[in-house]
Order: C-alpha cells, then sequence, then structure tokens
C-alpha cells in the first residue's frame, strides 16, 4: 500500500530512527494505518507496543484498539488459538492483554472469559460455556486466596496432598471435556505472614504449604498441562507492587494492574512455545558480545575477559549462553572479522567458556550481518523468524531489524553486567517439554553442516547419498517417543503436508485405534545419531488409505528419507488390505517445499489438492541409500 501524507511518514521516520519506538508513538502509527484502511499495518504497530513498553496503561490502549480492529478484520498470524480464560479473580483486564502480548509473539487469539470465580463450574461442567467455545487452550488463573489448606491441627502432608488433588482434579475434567492445553498459573506467596521468619521453618504454615504445593504442581503436571510460575515473576518484580488491596477490595482484581502485562507476556510466551513458535537458534557477534575489547586492534591479550568487573561479566553472560545450549538452543557466530582472528580467543583464550565445538554455524568475514544471518538460517534449514540475534552496536541490530523483520533482535545495555539479565528477561526461547533431540541439537545441526560440505564436494547425488552411510529406523508410536513427536508436530512447518497438530494425549488416542497406521522414523548416518526425525499419520477407510499427517525435520531434507517413509506406508497399507493411498496439500505459506511432494512420488492429482497412489500396480521403490537399523 502506498502510504501519503507527512504526518504518518514523519512517525514512521522518527520509529526507525529510534531502536525501541515509544508506545505512543506505535500507538499514533497504529491509529493512522487503521483510518487509512490498512488494518494489518495497525496490528503490526499494535503488537509493537509490548516491546515498547511494560506500562498497563499504554498496553490497555493498545489491546482496546485490537479488539476494535480485530472486530472487523482477523490480523495475519502464524498460529490461531481459541482461549478460554476462566480464575477466580477479575480476568477482563488481563484477557485483554493477552491478546495483545499473543499477537506479538505471533497468535491471533479469540477469546472466551469466565465469569469471576466461575473457574470449578466451568471446568467441572462438561456441557460449560467454557466447553461450547471449544478451546484450544485453557488458562487457569487463581489467585492464593482459593486455596483450601484444611484444619491446621491436621498432618502438613494431608492437607497439602488434598489441595493437590483438587487441582489435579480440574485438569483432569478439562482433558476429558476438550482437547485443550491447559495453562495453570501458579499461586504468589504473599509478604504478610503473621508468623514472621518462623512460617519458612513450620511444615503447616501457609507459606510452606503454598510453596510446596506450586512445586508439587510444577512437578506432577501431566502431559497436556503447562505452568506459568507467578510466584517467581512476582518476587522478580517485587511482592509489594504485585499486591493493590485497594483493587482488590473495590473490583476483585487480584493483581496490581502494572504487574498484568508481565503476567500477559509470560503466558504469551508458554502459549507460543506450544504451538512451537519459540525460537531455535540464537546468533551470537564476538566483539563487545562475548568479551570486551575487539581481538583484530587489540589482539589476544588485549581483550576484556575472565579478569576484572568486565572481564568476569563477560564470563557469566558466555555461562549463561552455554545454559540455553544445554536445553537445545543451537549457537551460531556472526563476526566482521577475518575468520582466523575471531577463532583465537575459543582456540587459545584460558578464560573462554564457549568452544568451537558449542558453535553450529561460524562466520566471520566482512560481510553485512544481514547478508550473514540469511546464510545461518540456510545452513542449518530453518527460517529467519528462527533467529534471535544478540550484538552490541546498536547500528548493526537497527541493520538487521530494517533488512530482515523476521530476525528478533536483543537489545543488549551498554554495561556488559547487565547481558545475563537481558538475556535472562528474553522469552522467546521457552520450551514446554526437554527431548532428547534437543539435548542434542548443535551437535546434530554441526554434523548437517559436514553434510552440506560433503555435498558440495561430491559429483553426484547417488555418490553423495551414498557416501553418508545411513540407517533408518522406523516403528509404530509408542510412549517413550510420544514426547518428541508431539514437539515434531508442534514445531515442523516446512517439510509439513496437511499443518496437523496433535497433543500427547491426541496421539495417545491415535495409538488405540485399529484404523489407524502412525510410524515414526529415526536417522542416523557417519556424522551422527539424527533421533526421531519423521513422522506419518494415515487412517483406513475401507480399501483407502489416507495420509492425514506426513512432516519431517528439516535437519534431513534432501536424503531421500521421503521416499524410504513413502514405502514403508505402501507396506503397512497393503498388509490390512488397502488399494489406494490418499494425500492432501494444505498450504500454510511456510510449507512451499512440499507442494509437488505427491506428484514428485508418482501419486495423480485426485481433486483440488488431493493425490493419489493405486497400490496394486505400483512397482516397489528400490531403498538403495538407506539401510535398516534395529534402532539400538
Amino acid at each position: 500500500m502506498v502510504v501519503t501524507g507527512t504526518g504518518l511518514e514523519a512517525d514512521l521516520e522518527a520509529a526507525l530512527d529510534a531502536e525501541r519506538p515509544d508506545a505512543r508513538l506505535c500507538l499514533r502509527i497504529a491509529e493512522e494505518y487503521h483510518r487509512r484502511g490498512d488494518r494489518q499495518q495497525a496490528f503490526r504497530w499494535l503488537a509493537r507496543v509490548v516491546d515498547a513498553s511494560d506500562q498497563f496503561v499504554e498496553w490497555s490502549g493498545a489491546a482496546s484498539m485490537l479488539a476494535r480492529l480485530a472486530a472487523e478484520e482477523r490480523p495475519l498470524a502464524r498460529r490461531q488459538a481459541r482461549i478460554a480464560l476462566t480464575g477466580s479473580y477479575t480476568l477482563k483486564p488481563f484477557g485483554a492483554l493477552l491478546r495483545l502480548a499473543a499477537l506479538r509473539e505471533g497468535i491471533d487469539v479469540v477469546l472466551h472469559e469466565s465469569g469471576y470465580d466461575q473457574y470449578r463450574q466451568e471446568l467441572l461442567d462438561g456441557a460449560s460455556p467454557l466447553y461450547r467455545f471449544e478451546p484450544s487452550h485453557i488458562v487457569i488463573a487463581p489467585h492464593a486466596g482459593e486455596l483450601r489448606f484444611s484444619d491446621p491441627g491436621e498432618e502438613p502432608s494431608l492437607r497439602l496432598s488434598r489441595e493437590v488433588e483438587r487441582w489435579s482434579a480440574l485438569w483432569g475434567a478439562a482433558r476429558l471435556h476438550s482437547n485443550a492445553t491447559v495453562v495453570q498459573h501458579l499461586f504468589v506467596l504473599r509478604p504478610e505472614e503473621s508468623l514472621g521468619h518462623l512460617s519458612a521453618r513450620l511444615q503447616g504454615s501457609r507459606y510452606s504449604l503454598t510453596r510446596e504445593l506450586n512445586r508439587a504442581l510444577a512437578q506432577d503436571a501431566p502431559e497436556g498441562v503447562l505452568v506459568v510460575d507467578l510466584e517467581r515473576i512476582a518476587a522478580d518484580f517485587g511482592k509489594r507492587q504485585w499486591f493493590d488491596d485497594r483493587y482488590w477490595h473495590m473490583t476483585k482484581q487480584a493483581v496490581a494492574l502494572d504487574a498484568l502485562p508481565l503476567i500477559a507476556r509470560h503466558t504469551a510466551a508458554v502459549l507460543a512455545a506450544s504451538l512451537g513458535l519459540s525460537r531455535k537458534c540464537l546468533v551470537l557477534d564476538l566483539d563487545g558480545t562475548l568479551w570486551g575489547g575487539v581481538v583484530g586492534d587489540d589482539g589476544l591479550p588485549g581483550i576484556r575477559l575472565g579478569t576484572g568487573a568486565d572481564g568476569e561479566a563477560f564470563v557469566a553472560f558466555q555461562e549463561y549462553v552455554l545454559e540455553l545450549k544445554s536445553r537445545g538452543i543451537v549457537l551460531a557466530v556472526v563476526s566482521k572479522n577475518d575468520d582466523a582472528v575471531a577463532r583465537l580467543p575459543f582456540e587459545r583464550h584460558p578464560d573462554m567458556r564457549i568452544k568451537l565445538d558449542d558453535i553450529a554455524v561460524f562466520r566471520a568475514n566482512w560481510d553485512d550481518k544481514a547478508t550473514n544471518l540469511t546464510a545461518i538460517a540456510q545452513s542449518l534449514g530453518i527460517g529467519l523468524d528462527a533467529l534471535t540475534f544478540v550484538d552490541d552496536n546498536v547500528l548493526e541490530r537497527q541493520l538487521v531489524r530494517r533488512m530482515l523483520p523476521e530476525v528478533d533482535v536483543v537489545d543488549l545495555p551498554e554495561d556488559p553486567s547487565a547481558y545475563v539479565r537481558r538475556m535472562a528477561d528474553y522469552l522467546r526461547f521457552e520450551t514446554v517439554s526437554l527431548t532428547d533431540e534437543d539435548l542434542n541439537r548443535t551437535e546434530q545441526y554441526r554434523a548437517r553442516n559436514a553434510v552440506e560440505a560433503l555435498r558440495q564436494s561430491t559429483v553426484s547425488l547417488d555418490e553423495f547419498l551414498a557416501s553418508l552411510k545411513m540407517a533408518a529406523y522406523v516403528a509404530p508410536f509408542d510412549e517413550l517417543h510420544l514426547p518428541r513427536i508431539a514437539q515434531l508436530m508442534g514445531k515442523t512447518n516446512q517439510f509439513n503436508l496437511t499443518g496437523l497438530r496433535c497433543s500427547e494425549d491426541e496421539l495417545r488416542r491415535l495409538m488405540g485405534d485399529p484404523d489407524a497406521v502412525h510410524l515414526y522414523l529415526r536417522l542416523k548416518d557417519r556424522f551422527t545419531d539424527h533421533g526421531l526425525v519423521a513422522v506419518l499419520i494415515g487412517r483406513r477407510e475401507g480399501s483407502l488409505m489416507l495420509i492425514e499427517s506426513w512432516l519431517m525435520s528439516c535437519r534431513v531434507i534432501g536424503r531421500a528419507v521421503e521416499e524410504w517413509m513413502l514405502e514403508e506406508l505402501c507396506l503397512r497399507a497393503t498388509a490390512i488390505g488397502c488399494a489406494r493411498l490418499r494425500g492432501s496439500y494444505i498450504p500454510s505459506g511456510r510449507n512451499e517445499l512440499v507442494r509437488d511432494l505427491y506428484p514428485r512420488l508418482g501419486f495423480v492429482q485426485a481433486g483440488e489438492g488431493a493425490w493419489e497412489l493405486d497400490l496394486q500396480d505400483r512397482t516397489p521403490a528400490a531403498r538403495s541409500h538407506i539401510g535398516t537399523w534395529d534402532g539400538k
């Protein structure tokens, strides 16, 4: 859309000049776009208020405008979610802010709000408005005043177990009456304590019981139930500011209004993680980011690392980055530097915590960082929207924001001692589970790079595939692999034919369906064990096998794994009496890669977006490049 008018142009120029535009400026730009009829641009600027401010008043203004615009046109988003919000206090202000925070994470939310303190009735009644809404997520937001620790003279463990059972029963009801993912807010301990410090020693004190309840609920939450640790968030925010008893007595608002944006932001991060929207790769600058100074100018002895206040701060930052790597975040490096010079600290500095083996992709050259970030995404086989970029140089950050808006950019403060806090406040690495594949992710992506180098050195595709010495293991779904299967279905976008997302509970029910065929594939090669990388779900309808879901990790695209997986499906479909396969391709905007998969594999078109394969006249495909493996 061509925009004219000096007012909007001036505001846009001011916003581009600011690293983090003022919330009021973002709102003004959104209002102007709305006035001109461009609601999608208005939505984008409303979402930017989330990063621009922590203040309730500014968030509330943006949330009100979002509700008004969404009634006219839905925002274009990466995911849609139907969220039922229920709890024990007045939730309307929080619900409005949650929609805004979710939009910033790429989620278009349709919201159902239960009435005040109606969470028990709504969750236990299978015919309640909450379930008629058919939510994809149920957010349970109680306050600590709802806890019913019984007779103080009773054994503390019994008092605790009864309360755990009460909340577990509500989760069970939600899972019985819906397929929704439950997001449970944990309880915030009030700062007022009549027993003083003795309360921490007494097992039966309300303070001790509430603390133990939070631990038990988080630890015992079954698959399909996620938690938001409000006690941790409130401790960071400040307990005296978290509670405002005037609002509780006047309006039954259990949390101070200025704390609501933070709760919304954290809840949206958990929602985004459940929908596969978390960032996957942290891309790090070097000079001024991992150490102080410029190694090319100051030399190895001249950089600040390990000694002095700044040196210790850079070490602490590296150690935090390694904690992220240990839970599955891929690390990459992009630096304007000579490659050999950039590697020196990793190879020779005694206080360097991050080593070259921790880095999946290392790019040090004199190209602009936007070009290098694009190359990193291509090398890893992930989208730009999976990258988070960290650089101490504000000009480099601004360049990346303008040229690659899909990449998330972290604003590092000037003082390196604040780097760890800034990264800890960054919520887009949130995860809902931790699998073996997560723990080995850097090794798997390093292996992918080694494979790419091998590809470039071989003459033909057949030679390349044979040189990988691949072996595959295919088996029906089982309990052990369900977390990884659900995770892969939630995160995979490029090689995903239908976009079907399933929870572990839904997959478990599928395993009990006699008409369902469900397969996962694990792959290893000469470089590494890639783990579980492909999933295929089919359903028998008479003599037809309908492919409901087929997806594969981007790490193994281009290796003929899809042919191997199809052959397995054909064998199993034939064994149960099916004569044809039918698959569909549902465009998502991100799965263009597999648009022609079915015709390429010999299927013929059978209607709009549908393809069929005749199993009776089909000659089994040769599987010469991938051997079999027992999975051990």
